[in-house]
């Protein structure tokens, strides 16, 4: 088969414009067909602009109209052209993969559940959540990968990963800190995550909130942050005071605040001596430990039995994991 000649194709404003009649008569799963068929012969043509400007168009209008499968799948379909032109990681770039999230639905699940209609209205709306998040994340993950390919950062993208904790923050019924918490480290806004760990303390069950700040404050500094552990951990208490909530007052705390003090000072035996004496506080999560050994490589230079072990030994583990 013949490669289509860029002269044969028309500009891709026409396409838009006729495909958007389409998709405003109803018409989604034959819009959907025409996106991907009309998309590809432009990568065909290696007009990959063009292609870009089709799928962002048809995926934000998909999106819009509650079509989440179908937008998603446009949205993949846009950064898979990212990457197979070789598209460099730029803020403009970065502009449009932001409009495309912006346009994945938000909608609350419900709190009160009462006869028989309100239990099948509430387990609807937790297969729709469920179905957002998954594809938000693929797309998400997907232009982060693209960013850690063609981008300046190894972690890729620090405004994609915020997105994406945000998102699956806000959107997921039954939340995993611990996914939010890997991708608001590696964000450009430990504000907005202080802000979210605050929000949990609130809706939390007992227990559950010094296991978030611990692990927030133990994640930045396995990335070697010390910067941002100290502000999220004393943004969290500024918040927390203000707002009338018990700061959680226990052994992992103490833990982390006299960690924190540690890793000021070359001080590896104190931190070998912490680490004995909480060492029941530090058990109750398994994560803890890696990333205290990570954290003894990155401040005291000691060497990890297995350095691919764990979860910063590979970037994709958690990001293929949803």
């Amino acid at each position: 088969m013949s490669r289509p000649r860029k002269a044969s194709l028309p500009p891709a404003l026409q396409s838009i414009e006729k495909l958007q009649k389409v998709i405003d008569g109803g018409n989604f799963y034959g819009a959907q067909q025409m996106y991907k068929s009309t998309s590809a012969r432009y990568i065909a043509a290696e007009r990959y602009y063009e292609a870009l400007d089709i799928l962002e168009s048809g995926a934000c209008l998909q999106l819009k109209h509650d079509q989440v499968t179908c937008g998603a799948e446009l949205a993949l379909l846009f950064v898979e052209t990212l990457v197979k032109g070789k598209f460099p990681y730029n803020d403009d770039l970065l502009d449009r993969l932001r409009k495309i999230y912006e346009a994945f639905p938000r909608n609350a699940v419900p709190d009160h559940v009462g006869d028989d209609d309100d239990m099948q209205k509430l387990s609807e709306a937790l297969g729709a959540a469920k179905i957002r998040v998954e594809a938000c994340a693929s797309f998400l993950r997907a232009a982060i990968r693209w960013s850690i390919e063609l981008g300046p950062d190894r972690n890729g993208s620090r405004e994609l990963h915020t997105m994406l904790a945000e998102y699956i923050y806000s959107e997921t019924p039954e939340v995993d800190m611990a996914k939010v918490s890997f991708h608001f480290v590696r964000g450009n806004s430990p504000k907005k995550f202080a802000d979210t760990l605050v929000d949990f303390m609130e809706k939390c069950y007992p227990g559950e909130d010094d296991l978030a700040i611990a692990r927030a404050v133990l994640m930045y500094l396995a990335l070697g942050n010390m910067r941002d552990a100290n502000y999220v951990l004393n943004e969290v208490k500024k918040q927390a005071e203000s707002k009338e909530l018990d700061f959680p007052d226990s052994d992992l705390m103490q833990f982390i605040n006299y960690l924190l003090q540690t890793l000021e000072r070359d001080a590896l035996p104190l931190f070998r001596m912490l680490r004995q004496s909480y060492k029941s506080s530090i058990d109750i999560d398994p994560a803890f430990n890696e990333f205290l050994d990570e954290i003894a490589e990155k401040f005291y230079g000691v060497r990890r039995k297995n350095p691919m072990q764990g979860m910063f030994g590979d970037i994709f583990k958690m990001m293929g994991d949803m």
